[in-house]
Order: structure tokens, then sequence, then C-alpha cells
């Protein structure tokens, strides 16, 4: 079982920007769902990736990360 994360980000602002982080973030190892929501600015992702790899890969994508944290709940 993976530990579920929330990753608030700046600059993801249109569908294709969230589907570009989703997809980026799919292609780690370890990293087993990724949904992000371009209106509220954050990603969910399930994952067996330290923090530092998830704010590593969604940098290189384009966007900044203001936050990692557990996911507490159906709703983050």
């Amino acid at each position: 079982m993976g530990m579920k994360r929330v990753i608030e980000v700046d600059g993801m602002c249109c569908k294709r920007c969230a589907e570009r982080a989703e997809k980026k973030l799919l292609l780690l190892d370890g990293v087993t769902g990724a949904k992000a929501n371009f209106k509220k600015g954050v990603i969910f992702v399930e994952c067996e990736v330290p923090d530092e790899t998830l704010f590593n890969c969604v940098t290189e994508a384009g966007f900044t990360v203001k936050e990692i944290r557990e996911r507490k709940g159906i709703f983050g």
C-alpha cells in the first residue's frame, strides 16, 4: 500500500497543465496514481517514493511546488 500525498502547486492553469503533471508523475517508478485538479492547484498522488522525488518531478514539469503533505481522508 502506497503513501497518499497532496502536492500544492502554482502554475497549473488549465486541463492540459493538469494532464502534463499527471503524466510526468506516472512515469516515476513507485507512483501508482496521480490526479491533478488545476482549479484547486493540487495533485493527489499515491506512491512509494520520497517527497523530494515528487518535488523534483513536478518542478521539472514546469510547476512551483508550494507544499507536499500527507493526504488524510478522501478529500485531502
